[in-house]
């Protein structure tokens, strides 16, 4: 399993992570069979969105005496209320809620406490300015907490809170086909037939610019609904084309700001294969050839990190170049960090010989000479 830092937060997640779906509706033996798999595999990152009281407490009867072993993302605003699941901004219900969350896990400390499912900015601006904000800042100021989080699907939300400073963990909708979808405070239109029904060109800008923002300032993405809910495994995927789980987590991970994709496993056995990813084959990973073939779906001139254009004569990273170069463009200047991760490369944009070996393997036409040309000039090396 390989790991990654979550941002600036500093904790160490897997790249293969679990969301909580699979623990519905399973006794304490079937949770503790995901955990015990879990450890096998390396798989330390749990998302807990659900508030169910039974859920909760068995997760925390399974994680006995290897509680440390496991990064939790549990959710603010998430509530059990006349047996059913409620999203409530009420502070009362909120604190009671993490209260019981704390006692039902059996722990002192959340290290990620999501608030949870923000889609529309009145209510990102209810957040920050009421009371839902200043509690997850005092149970961080407390040790309750290790980090602040946000869940959302819409990239102007997550804008809105990434540029506030006050949460460190973005939980975000992350796939080939949501990526091409405008901002809505309506998560329905994401997957709606009729979003898809007009040729659509190139990743949403608003998304993109997110993602770098996530990567510039420090702000870890844990992703969600990287196979769209399934949708994208099957023939009748939004693309027109079926898509294979390991493409799919190979596109979630190689957006910039990601960290880790939460894994929406309900067996074991489907858990053990999202974490075969690790030791698949470039081959198998490689979403390139798919989306080149969409129907209905273009992303010509747009890099997608997909690493097609290597190798380079010059040994240059051409993809990472790309992607610092596109961090620097979207902020308009050049941050530090990206300076400094440009710098530790070992090979830089202006070793570039224009040969074009490159550009003839590029499967969406991007100008990758120009692109190094404009990195020389802005990185200086």
């Amino acid at each position: 399993m390989n790991y990654r830092t979550l941002g600036r937060t500093g904790l160490k997640v897997s790249e293969i992570a679990m969301g909580c779906e699979g623990l519905v509706d399973k006794s304490y033996e079937q949770v503790k069979e995901f955990v015990d798999k879990m450890e096998v595999l390396g798989v330390n990152c749990i998302d807990l969105y659900t508030p169910n009281p039974e859920i909760r407490a068995n997760l925390g009867r399974a994680m006995e005496g290897r509680r440390d072993k496991f990064v939790l993302q549990s959710h603010l605003c998430s509530v059990w209320e006349k047996g059913q699941y409620l999203r409530t901004r009420d502070i009362s219900k909120v604190k009671a809620g993490f209260e019981e969350m704390l006692r039902l896990l059996n722990t002192d400390l959340i290290e990620i406490g999501m608030i949870h499912y923000s889609d529309a900015l009145s209510d990102w601006e209810e957040i920050v300015n009421g009371p839902i904000m200043a509690y997850a800042q005092e149970l961080k100021e407390a040790g309750k907490i290790g980090c602040i989080g946000l869940s959302s699907h819409n990239p102007e939300v997550g804008q809105a809170a990434v540029d506030s400073g006050l949460i460190d963990v973005l939980m975000f909708s992350v796939n080939p086909c949501y990526d091409l979808q405008p901002a809505n405070e309506d998560v329905e239109q994401l997957w709606a037939e009729s979003a898809y029904e007009k040729p659509l060109v190139n990743m949403d800008p608003q998304r993109q610019a997110l993602y770098e923002s996530c990567q510039r300032r420090g702000v870890g993405i844990t992703v969600m609904k990287a196979f769209g809910g399934g949708d994208l495994l099957s023939q009748y995927s939004p693309a027109g084309v079926a898509l294979t789980p390991f493409q799919c987590l190979h596109y979630a991970l190689t957006r910039p700001g990601v960290a880790c994709v939460m894994a929406g496993a309900r067996t074991v056995e489907e858990l053990v294969q999202c974490a075969a990813y690790e030791n698949a084959p470039d081959s198998e990973k490689d979403y390139a050839a798919a989306f080149a073939a969409m129907p209905k779906i273009s992303w010509e001139g747009h890099c997608m990190y997909c690493g097609h254009c290597a190798p380079c004569p010059r040994g240059i990273d051409v993809a990472n170049v790309t992607k610092f170069l596109n961090l620097a463009r979207a902020q308009g200047q050049l941050p530090e960090t990206v300076r400094e991760h440009y710098a530790v490369l070992p090979h830089h944009a202006r070793e570039c010989v224009a040969c074009g070996a490159c550009e003839k393997r590029c499967p969406f036409s991007v100008p990758i000479i120009e692109n190094m040309r404009q990195a020389a000039e802005i990185f200086g090396q």
